[in-house]
């Protein structure tokens, strides 16, 4: 149950709490296969507002009264070039505290390339043990023909503006909320266990939260979320972003069946534009 819990709001944040995989030897496997995409559909030119090479976000998890993980998000500095397209690579790292591994061992990684003009992922890389649960996964992504590669020969088609795990929180960050109104539904579809699923968050208005790092004016927003086994209530998950054009999720809070989990960001570097910050 509490991995389960873990992964929505690592979803809805953009964040994991990870364990260590290196690309390079996937990258002369599958890259060049994009170059053998029929272009069916014309790929959008979208500008990225949001964040810049070389941010990176960390955050602590606290379930209850317990100091149970941190996390990471990194943009890497160097931009990746493959067959014409620009690629920020994003990596997400983290594990839970040695103090908490005895109830929950988490040791997860999730990677993205992400197209830097389309804002749309080519490459999903997933390696996941959570309390001995182990997920990998690498999906190929072909916009053209709008379909996904799962591996083992699988294929799914997909939408327009499909997204995987890490890259729908980096692809949210550049929505425009400026004329967001209470109750507004903001929707993402993403590939997640070889399924689309569609991510819907509501906008709840404007607060201004104290954190580890000073007072922040942000967004809050309510991800609308599957109630039973975990939630007792479909709006039982709140996010808070930054009120500015980097919309850095500041934390996270969810109340479940048994206890709460709590997500606050710890530290940021390179940020792309002024923050929203109390007397500043």
């Amino acid at each position: 149950m509490i991995r389960n819990v873990v992964l929505s709001i690592l979803f809805v944040s953009g964040l994991s709490l990870l364990k260590s995989f290196s690309f390079s030897d996937k990258k002369n496997k599958i890259a060049p296969e994009i170059s053998y995409f029929s272009k069916k559909y014309e790929l959008p030119n979208r500008p990225n507002t949001a964040f810049k090479e070389g941010e990176v976000l960390s955050y602590r998890l606290h379930y209850g009264i317990i100091d149970a993980g941190v996390a990471v998000l990194e943009v890497l500095p160097k931009i990746e070039e493959i067959n014409g397209r620009k690629l920020y690579h994003i990596v997400g790292n983290g594990k839970s505290r040695s103090s908490f591994d005895w109830l929950f061992k988490v040791r997860d990684r999730y990677e993205t390339f992400f197209d830097k003009d389309a804002l749309l992922p080519w490459f999903f890389i997933r390696r996941c043990d959570e309390g001995g649960y182990i997920t990998n996964q690498d999906y190929l992504f072909n916009h053209y023909n709008k379909k996904v590669e799962l591996g083992g020969g699988q294929t799914m088609d997909v939408p327009v503006d499909i997204q995987d795990m890490l890259s729908s929180f980096y692809y949210a960050r550049n929505m425009d909320f400026s004329m967001a109104q209470k109750g507004d539904v903001f929707s993402i579809s993403s590939v997640v266990d070889k399924q689309i699923w569609l991510l819907k968050i509501k906008y709840a208005g404007k607060e201004t939260i104290d954190t580890d790092l000073g007072q922040f004016r942000c967004l809050k927003f309510v991800p609308i979320i599957q109630t039973g086994r975990v939630f007792k209530h479909e709006e039982d998950l709140s996010v808070w972003i930054t009120d500015d054009m980097n919309h850095i999720p500041l934390r996270a809070r969810a109340k479940i069946l048994v206890g709460s989990i709590k997500m606050d960001i710890t530290s940021m570097q390179n940020i792309a534009n002024p923050l929203a910050k109390e007397g500043k």
